[in-house]
């Protein structure tokens, strides 16, 4: 600028001008007059602007129109002479930037006219050129059409004038967006907001453009139309296009302008939705065509693909993946996968060819490759395209080696015509051309006869193509033979190099990374330390991302790699070559191991050893690891399907040295070859490096070399080391001069690569280890069973390997000694263990003389480590070898038994390690050996020690070889308790102190102490462990053991328990005792039941002991004696303990599982264990109480949530003054601390269980068979007799629910049969009536229960109900007998007492229910007697209850069991209603006593009028005597009930007087002979019924209208009875004729005659006003049926019926009128 800019510049510039307008208008002179004018005045007008202005350049720019003008015109003349002046004058004014926007567009009009005349036509190009690039005054539709320009001169027929426009073109699209690029310079700092444009679905929205990147943008979009053959939208004028310069076009703005896509949202749309479609539709011919398939069988004929378009779709394509590989990512998918399909064996050479270059153009981008592996593979339901990539380059390089068959004539054919000359055509034997007699010259790969040289394409690296440049050429070239195939090796070796580098880059960052923060983590100042830290996790973050990134690399690509760098490798004849495919193979095998990546690294390392022995040798360990799954086997990845490739045997390749394979029976030799040498050189260079990463494949690569190193003949020597030697038998190794330079070499590396084990990291050398060990077991395999000299590799390099470690023997000790001792000592030739053992100690001995740092004497834990394999060789059962330990722990106690300190635990371990199957002989000798340390060695060992002498003699007690040592160790175990006792202080103050050190350890790292017991105090803890081994001891198999045990440990408990904390006793009882009862419940419960024959020897077994089970049921009684005792004893200890409820809860649960049991010892004595432990729950007595200070003794009332006992839930309200609580601690005592409310749940949890074992051992089981088990009575009477005492305690809160509770157990107790072997023992013999135990203590808790209501609150009188409710059940067993069950019980008196035979089932023998009844009914009676006024039992009905409970016994009177039953029930009943009707009347009118009344009739009812018949053998005696209790009732009913008529229901009374009617005169029975008939008619019991009718016929008092009714009522009832009995005698006396009628009519007839008299007499005497006018009537209807009487002839009735018919002559005379007004 500022050349043109400056002052002479424009000098020049004007004086140009004007010497420009002066040579225009001298040309123009004749022929163009206004042309010459025009440049006159234009020289006029530069005069001007130059004088009159300061800025001449602007002013001239401002004026350019009229400036350029003539020039313009001159050129319109289209002369070539005036035309070129002009052109050159316009460029000049150009080149000064003084043209504007209006004059550039006239001289863009100007040139298009020049051009549609084909003038000028460079001269057009430049100017146009010029314009453009000097200003950016052109815009828009002016640029458009000078665009067009360069087009349309781009197609002329002048070939110079075509190149050159092609040039101008290229230029011009890129000036267009280079001013753009410009522009977004300019305004980058200017921060607009963004307009965001949804989609973009309409192309002109470009609005938001700016002018130049409109221009651009219209540009763009053009371009993409004109490919696609469409109209464009801006460039007006086109005329025509090729695509190919369309398609260059759009690659080198993709090229050079990528940021204007990726920047520009609109730009980006144009990609996505122009640009790619474009490219996809484009590509559809190649991807369709299939070489040789014919075209007859598809209609449309297939497109053939064109060469030029598809290269230059293949460079738009690398450009797009290069450049906007974010933006396209779905795209790009697709343009991958049609990359992959174009190296498809059908495609033209070329096109394979091509994309095979486009390929290698991505593989030498690492970068990208990570972004498909992340964008596509790494993303679900996405194609795997990095994985398509690799598997489709191998699959490519495969198909070059398979030759097509040669079935399919077309595919030759059609290969021959393209002229390709690719391997796909190439005839067999032209690959055998090269190979003159089988040395090659040239590098090539050579497989199952296609040979295929080797060309050097490119640098390494870069992926220079030859053919994607080829843009002049129109036909495909010709490929040369092998191009395609080094190309795609070169592919894969660039592949490896640069994810490896990259990787292995990136890792080393992240590990320099990570160590620098986290040195700079362990900076002092806390500020940075955090932030470190946070940087540190950021850190991981992004490893971790990463990580995934590169483990997602490797596993997609590693399958494709190995299977064509292993066919590369098999193929390969030349040494550079291999060399390289090893190198890759290495380095791949080195990137997986770094990454952990163990399936794909152990394939690489695979394939390598597999090149290094000779074909097809049987080598499991690379046939059985995962690489197996790659060997010989297709698989099939993604879809693709590759075939691995065995290395074939036929490769031309030179034999270096022959030698024996390694196997159990070698047959014949096996040869190695240059390449194998190659190969193994490269696994010992990989062992050597990457040491560090092989992990689990030292195994793989150790086992190569050990067979490699036998078929070369190198043998062990001393140390170790491996040396040439000659082979022992068999034929000797032949090697060949070449090899045997190598072998020193070899060898050398070998013995390097095991001495540099010493830098490898620890996991490393574990790995070789256990590649060491697992080699040694193989070579142990083959040494079974034969003498051959096995391979001594392994076993010699581990003895290298561990003597080089020695400064770090404790990380690889484990498992060196590990495997000399599980395997090599334990190998069956003796001389092979026996070299183990020795093996084993020279290892020991070496580790013990090595001058450690520090010194083992401070060292403990080495110390430790170096005797353990000592201990271990216990495991070992060979008794050579436990005899030659046991000496050497006799040495060791000789030699360092003062200094054994920490060594004591090992050296117990080993006498504890002897089993029971060791024969008795090491038993014995162990046991010795533990009674001399017991004796002699306690105090000198440290304390911690103790706890293991216990834990081994409690060993030797569970040993059952011999019970005598069991039993003495025992005894030892006694001993050892008294010496815990007697040195006490001593060993408490030392475990104290270990303690402490051991805590303070933790702490310091961190964790939690750990030992059995642990909360509780270290020498708590010994005796813990005390208990604990005697516990185990109480369940041994054998039972002089257990109770040998089981006594023994009672009493240390019993004797020494005081030593220990309070706190402890928590543990003794969870984790001892109750530990202790549920193992003995669970054996108990699971013993067998077969009868033991006897005890061994001569031992007679008594029969209460003689099956499994009942042995254990003595163990368990014992031991839940003893620990109710201790319970008991212990209380105040146990009780502050916090969970004493708890303890409490599973205790009852232990007595309720073994009241439950199905034995009876068992459950009886867990009944006595419960009331053992319920006598000492006794709450504080006022006597212990302090005097409750004056300060606080107002009592704070405390309500406790419900209290979670099993099955309780009631609030308690408790008071408790504070100062009771703290004064309880004041006494110098043990504070016994029973709260109320403790008190209360412990009592509660009792009750529960009580109920529990109740409920459960009364429920009659669902079937019966010879062993049901049936509770005995001792049983049941104890459990019953519990609850008194149980009661006293839980009265308060006892409720209905609990009594209903009660009530059941109660009923079901009483229920239980006895068997009939044991009735006689607790049954009475029948007659005597007396109660059994049992139903004495049922009645005693009823008994209980009721006292305790009756002086209890008021609330509890509820419960009166239903105690009544249950005597008044067991009343009813007086007349039926509860049922259990569907047991078929016998009455007593047919049982069978002494015909029990063998097996039969027990009889099971109902009890005699009757006595419990009878006392039952006496109870209620009482009861009632005193409860008949509370309000709960006249609302519950108790007296209705009564009456019909007592109305059966009634109604059935004969026919129940015992006669005393009724007689009672009778007496009862008159008792209950004396007291129970006075009630019922006083509560008449609450309705309470309404359903009783009918209740009372009927019972009445059921009893005088008996259904069931007298015996036969009644007395009259009796029978008077019963009848007497008859009219007794009839005398309550007219003392109690009639009188008070007016208070009972109508319904009630009348039937009472029908019964009263049916009494008086209906009252014989007809059972009777004749002669006892007067007797038997119950005539008093008649009389009396009559009497009372009568009584009530007329009352003279009637002072209610009920009580007439009633006397209305019996009188009407009277005379229409007499009435009856009179017409049936007059019937029968007609129809009997002569003969008498039966003797008992003819007394009821006298009865009734008699009784009229009587009532008439009566009438009379009664006021008349109280005698109903009816009655009258009643009586003088009487009349006629007596008359009729008159001819009866018993002279009886006639004397009875004159005294009748007296009476009735007061009648005779009429009555007064006054009477018949006066009636009602």
């Amino acid at each position: 600028m500022s050349g043109t800019n400056s002052p002479e510049a424009v000098k020049k510039l004007l004086e140009n001008m004007q010497s420009d307008l002066r040579a225009l208008s001298l040309e123009c002179k004749k022929k163009f007059p206004p042309v010459k004018e025009a440049a006159e005045s234009g020289i006029i007008k530069v005069k001007t602007i130059a004088a009159r202005n300061t800025e001449i350049l602007t002013a001239l720019k401002e004026n350019s129109s009229e400036v350029v003008q003539p020039f313009l015109m001159g050129c319109g003349t289209k002369e070539p002479k005036i035309t070129q002046l002009c052109l050159a004058a316009i460029q000049r004014l150009m080149s000064h930037e003084v043209v504007s926007e209006t004059a550039a567009g006239n001289i863009i009009n100007m040139l298009w006219q020049l051009m549609e005349n084909s003038l000028e036509e460079l001269k057009l190009l430049q100017t146009v050129l010029v314009l453009l690039t000097t200003n950016t005054v052109v815009h828009d539709e002016a640029l458009s059409k000078a665009i067009v320009l360069c087009f349309r001169l781009h197609f002329t027929k002048d070939n110079i004038t075509n190149n050159t426009a092609a040039a101008t073109v290229r230029q011009v699209v890129t000036v267009v967006f280079e001013r753009m690029v410009a522009e977004d310079e300019r305004y980058r700092d200017i921060i607009e907001q963004p307009v965001l444009v949804q989609g973009n679905s309409n192309r002109r929205s470009v609005s938001t453009l700016k002018p130049c990147a409109k221009d651009a943008y219209m540009l763009f979009q053009d371009l993409c139309q004109l490919v696609n053959a469409d109209a464009p939208y801006w460039l007006v004028g086109m005329t025509e296009m090729t695509r190919t310069f369309g398609l260059e076009l759009l690659e080198s703005v993709l090229n050079d302008f990528p940021q204007v896509f990726l920047q520009h949202q609109e730009f980006s749309f144009l990609l996505k939705e122009r640009v790619c479609p474009l490219v996809i539709k484009l590509f559809s011919p190649n991807i369709k065509f299939r070489q040789g398939s014919s075209t007859s069988s598809s209609p449309a004929p297939v497109e053939k693909p064109y060469f030029p378009i598809c290269m230059r779709l293949l460079r738009v394509v690398s450009v797009l993946i290069k450049q906007f590989y974010s933006l396209l990512v779905t795209e790009c998918e697709i343009f991958l996968s049609l990359l992959v399909k174009f190296l498809d064996a059908d495609k033209p050479q070329w096109l394979r060819a091509v994309a095979v270059e486009s390929i290698h153009r991505l593989c030498v981008q690492p970068q990208l490759l990570r972004s498909f592996c992340q964008s596509y593979d790494m993303k679900q339901h996405s194609t795997k395209v990095f994985r398509d990539i690799v598997n489709a380059l191998g699959s490519f390089i495969q198909s070059l080696f398979l030759v097509p068959p040669t079935g399919n004539p077309a595919t030759t054919n059609q290969a021959g015509n393209n002229n390709s000359g690719g391997p796909v055509s190439a005839p067999a034997n032209s690959g055998m051309v090269g190979i003159g007699g089988g040395v090659t010259l040239l590098p090539a790969f050579e497989y199952r006869g296609t040979w295929i040289p080797i060309l050097t394409v490119t640098v390494q690296g870069s992926a220079k193509a030859t053919y994607l440049e080829m843009l002049d050429k129109v036909e495909p070239p010709t490929i040369p033979e092998g191009y395609a195939m080094s190309v795609a090796f070169h592919c894969l070796l660039d592949l490896v190099r640069g994810i490896t580098s990259m990787i292995e880059g990136e890792l080393g960052e992240v590990e320099t990374e990570y160590q620098s923060t986290t040195e700079g983590a362990s900076s002092p100042i806390q500020s940075s330390e955090q932030q470190d830290l946070q940087s540190t996790s950021d850190q991981m973050d992004k490893e971790i991302v990463s990580r995934a990134v590169w483990e997602e690399m490797v596993n997609a690509c590693w399958c494709g790699l190995l299977a064509a760098l292993s066919l590369l490798l098999d193929a390969s004849t030349d040494e550079a070559a291999t060399e390289n495919i090893l190198k890759a193979e290495l380095t791949m095998a080195a990137l997986c191991g770094r990454l952990g990546l163990v399936t794909s690294r152990d394939a690489f390392i695979t394939a390598i050893c597999k090149g290094s022995l000779p074909p097809h040798y049987a080598l499991t360990v690379l046939n059985t690891t995962t690489a197996a799954t790659l060997s010989n086997k297709s698989y099939s990845i993604q879809g693709q399907s590759v075939m691995m490739i065995s290395p074939s045997s036929e490769s031309h390749q030179q034999v270096v040295a022959v030698g024996q394979p390694l196997a159990v029976q070698p047959q014949g030799t096996v040869m190695l070859t240059s390449k194998n040498i190659q190969c193994m050189r490269t696994l010992l260079n990989l062992a050597h490096c990457h040491g560090a990463v092989l992990g689990t494949s030292w195994q793989l690569v150790l086992a190569t070399l050990q067979h490699l190193v036998w078929i070369l003949g190198l043998k062990p020597s001393s140390g170790g080391a491996l040396k040439p030697g000659r082979a022992v038998e068999g034929p000797s190794t032949v090697l060949t001069t070449a090899v045997m330079t190598d072998l020193p070499v070899i060898s050398n590396i070998l013995s390097r690569l095991f001495e540099s084990s010493q830098y490898l990291d620890d996991v490393s050398l574990h790995h070789l280890i256990n590649a060491l060990c697992s080699l040694s077991l193989e070579a142990m395999d083959m040494a079974y069973g034969n003498n051959k000299e096995p391979s001594l590799f392994a076993v010699a390099k581990l003895l290298e390997t561990g003597l080089v470690n020695m400064h770090r023997i404790e990380i690889l000790w484990r498992p060196l000694t590990g495997h000399l001792l599980e395997k090599v000592c334990q190998h069956p030739n003796s001389r092979m263990r026996e070299w183990g053992a020795e093996a084993l100690t020279s290892l020991i001995k070496a580790g013990l003389t090595f001058n450690h740092e520090p010194p083992l004497s401070q060292n403990q834990r080495l110390q430790l480590l170096l005797l353990n394999p000592l201990k271990e060789m216990s495991n070992i059962n060979h008794p050579d070898i436990r005899l030659k330990q046991l000496e050497c722990v006799l040495q060791i106690l000789q030699s360092q038994g003062d200094s054994l300190g920490p060594g004591w635990p090992l050296v117990l371990g080993v006498m504890g390690a002897i089993r029971n199957d060791q024969g008795e002989s090491l038993i014995r000798t162990a046991f010795q050996c533990l009674q001399l340390v017991v004796t002699d060695f306690l105090p000198t060992m440290p304390c911690t020690c103790l706890q293991i002498v216990v834990d081994v003699a409690g060993s030797f007690g569970l040993h059952n070889q011999e019970l005598n040592i069991s039993l003495t160790s025992i005894g030892l175990l006694w001993n050892i308790s008294d010496y815990f006792f007697q040195r006490g202080e001593i060993i408490e103050k030392e475990l104290n102190k270990e303690e402490a050190a051991q805590q303070k350890q933790a702490e310091e790292k961190g964790v939690v102490l750990n030992r059995p017991f642990h909360p509780a105090p270290p020498f708590d803890c010994l005796w813990l462990c005390l208990y604990a081994k005697l516990g185990e001891l109480c369940v041994d198999p054998r039972p002089a053991v257990r109770k040998s045990a089981g006594q023994t440990l009672f009493s240390t408990i019993g004797a020494h328990g005081t030593l220990l904390q309070h706190s402890t006793w928590h543990t003794v009882i969870w984790k001892v005792l109750f530990h202790l009862l549920d193992r003995v419940r669970e054996s108990s419960t699971t013993a067998d039941k077969e009868k033991i024959e006897s005890g061994g020897g001569n031992i007679l077994i008594h029969h209460s002991r003689d099956t499994a089970e009942k042995q254990w049921a003595e163990t368990w009684v014992l031991t839940l004696a003893g620990v109710a005792r201790i319970f008991n004893t212990r209380r105040y200890l146990l009780q502050p303990l916090g969970d004493f409820s708890r303890a409490w809860d599973v205790l009852l649960d232990h007595i309720q599982s073994a009241a439950l049991s199905k034995n009876n010892e068992v459950s009886l004595a867990a009944l006595k264990s419960f009331q053992e432990i319920l006598q000492i729950v006794s709450p504080v007595r006022d006597s212990d109480k302090p005097e409750t200070s004056p300060v606080v003794n107002v009592p704070v009332p405390v309500l406790i949530g419900p209290i979670s006992g099993p099955g309780l839930s009631r609030p308690f309200l408790r008071t408790d003054s504070i100062g009771e609580r703290l004064g309880r601690y004041s006494n110098s005592e043990p504070p016994i601390v029973t709260d109320e409310l403790e008190d209360l749940n412990l009592w509660w949890a009792a009750w529960n269980t009580w109920y529990r074992i109740g409920s459960e051992s009364t429920k009659p089981p669902i079937t019966f068979d010879k062993l049901t088990f049936i509770p005995s009575q001792p049983f049941l009477t104890a459990l019953i007799q519990i609850f008194p005492a149980l009661y006293q305690h839980i009265k308060t809160g006892f409720n209905m629910d609990d009594l209903e509770k009660l009530g059941v157990i109660l009923h079901s107790a009483v229920s239980v049969p006895i068997s009939s072997d044991a009735s006689p023992f607790i049954l009475p013999s029948y007659t005597e009536a007396v109660l059994t135990s049992l139903q004495e203590a049922v009645l005693t808790a009823l008994d209980v229960l009721q006292k305790a209501i009756c002086v209890g609150p008021e609330n509890m009188q509820i419960m009166y109900p239903a105690i009544f409710d249950q005597l008044l059940a067991f009343v009813e067993f007086s007349c039926k007998p509860p049922q259990y069950g569907q047991l078929e019980t016998k009455h007593i008196a047919n049982a069978k007492y002494n015909q029990i035979q063998l097996f039969a089932p027990a009889e099971w023998v109902a009890l005699n229910y009757v006595p419990f009844a009878e006392r039952s009914l006496e109870v209620v009676v009482d009861l009632y007697q005193k409860t008949a006024c509370h309000k709960a039992v006249v609302n519950e009905k108790v007296l209705q209850n009564i009456i019909k409970a007592l109305r059966v016994p009634l109604s059935l009177k004969y026919s129940c069991p015992s006669e005393s039953t009724w007689k009672l029930a009778v007496s009862s009943l008159l008792k209950v209603l004396s007291i129970g009707l006075p009630v019922a009347r006083q509560h008449a009118s609450s309705g309470k006593f309404d359903s009783m009344w009918p209740e009372l009739a009927n019972t009445f009812e059921d009893f005088l009028f008996t259904k069931s018949i007298p015996p036969d053998n009644l007395s009259i005696q009796e029978f008077q005597r019963n009848e007497s209790i008859d009219v007794e009732v009839v005398q309550l009913i007219s003392t109690e009930i009639l009188p008070y008529a007016n208070f009972i229901p109508k319904e009630f009374v009348g039937q009472i007087m029908t019964m009263l009617n049916k009494g008086s005169i209906h009252s014989q029975s007809s059972s009777f002979t004749e002669a006892e008939i007067d007797i038997r008619l119950r005539e008093e019991f008649s009389k009396m019924c009559f009497e009372t009718l009568l009584q009530f016929s007329f009352s003279n008092k009637v002072t209610t209208p009920q009580e007439g009714y009633i006397s209305r009522m019996a009188l009407s009832v009277l005379l229409k009875r007499s009435q009856d009995v009179l017409h049936r005698y007059i019937e029968d006396e007609r129809l009997s004729g002569k003969c008498p009628l039966p003797r008992q009519q003819v007394t009821e007839i006298i009865f009734v005659l008699k009784a009229v008299s009587t009532l008439i007499d009566s009438l009379k005497k009664t006021q008349p006003e109280n005698v109903d006018g009816n009655t009258w009537a009643q009586v003088i209807a009487l009349y006629p049926t007596l008359v009729e009487c008159i001819t009866c002839s018993s002279s009886e009735v006639c004397s009875a019926l004159k005294e009748a018919l007296v009476p009735f002559k007061d009648f005779m005379q009429p009555p007064a009128s006054k009477v018949q007004n006066g009636e009602s």
